[in-house]
């Protein structure tokens, strides 16, 4: 059975979608369309490439993941680094990541979204300059760019440019103003939306796989200092939005993972810890899908 996708970021966090992806092969459900936001829209990109669970636990697990942070140079001082962030707007340029993400779809031939069949993927991300959520491939007309011959590798990099950690990438509209486009978390980071049918039903079940608690059952988060207070303040932007849009109805089509949440930049992860995120993702979505059928999830809908 054919089913729509939407995978929502979470950084490294993500790992835990390739376990999820597992048990949804396992009941031979396949997708149609796939959308996601950040790290979430790389797995997308990658389901709708072709790559099947069994390859992206091979890649992920042997992938020394900080070799995608790719600082310009080594900086003798704490605070050159901090000098390097006022002056560069992040951290790390994403290039490897970008490379290493490129290199992934050439293989199963894709390089742009001409390659994939048309609107089978929905990347999100941020213009901060014009204070706009932009899906992608859709919205690049509005820079003078023509969608199906644009990157996806690039399409999922402004996706997960998070704020001051990858530097954000610049888009010019047709009249030449430079807008910066980070990630898509900032406004939406689980876009469930994305595939919300204009008719009355969907064509196909849209599943949604969201990395973290229950909304109703996030714990409170303790703010000690001012690195806390800022990834609160994110976390809250990326949250807000989503929360708001799904009630009880839309929880329905969702499988919740429980992640740690400080994990979204911890690119040193081990092995042991990268199969523990894929064992956790697993047993949730098996669980969900224990439960659900195409016949549950209409009658969800149509309530």
């Amino acid at each position: 059975m054919y089913i729509d996708g939407v995978f929502s970021g979470g950084g490294v966090k993500a790992i835990a979608l390739v376990g999820a992806l597992e048990a949804v092969e396992k009941r031979g459900l396949r997708f149609k369309r796939a959308a996601g936001t950040s790290a979430g829209a790389l797995i997308a990109a990658l389901v709708m490439a072709g790559y099947k669970s069994e390859d992206l636990k091979g890649i992920l697990t042997t992938t020394d993941l900080k070799q995608l942070l790719d600082q310009k140079k080594k900086l003798p001082f704490p605070m050159f680094k901090w000098l390097m962030l006022y002056w560069n707007l992040g951290l790390y340029s994403g290039k490897e990541l970008e490379r290493w993400v490129k290199q992934l779809l050439k293989a199963k031939g894709i390089e742009t979204f001409a390659d994939l069949p048309d609107g089978s993927l929905r990347i999100i991300a941020s213009d901060i300059s014009s204070g706009r959520l932009i899906v992608l491939p859709d919205d690049l007309k509005n820079y003078g760019l023509v969608p199906e011959r644009f990157s996806v590798a690039r399409a999922i990099r402004m996706s997960a440019s998070l704020p001051y950690f990858f530097q954000p990438i610049p888009l010019y509209t047709i009249g030449g103003e430079k807008h910066y486009i980070v990630d898509g978390g900032m406004l939406s980071n689980f876009p469930l939306w994305v595939f919300e049918p204009e008719g009355a039903v969907a064509k196909r079940p849209v599943l949604g796989f969201q990395l973290s608690s229950n909304f109703g059952e996030m714990p409170a988060r303790k703010i000690k200092n001012a690195v806390e207070l800022y990834y609160a303040l994110f976390s809250t932007m990326r949250e807000a939005h989503d929360a708001r849009y799904i009630n009880d109805q839309k929880a329905a089509q969702i499988v919740f993972i429980p992640v740690q949440q400080d994990l979204t930049t911890e690119f040193g992860l081990n092995r042991d810890a990268k199969d523990s995120l894929m064992r956790i993702g697993k047993e949730r979505t098996e669980k969900f899908l224990s439960k659900w059928t195409k016949t549950t999830y209409k009658k969800r809908i149509d309530l």
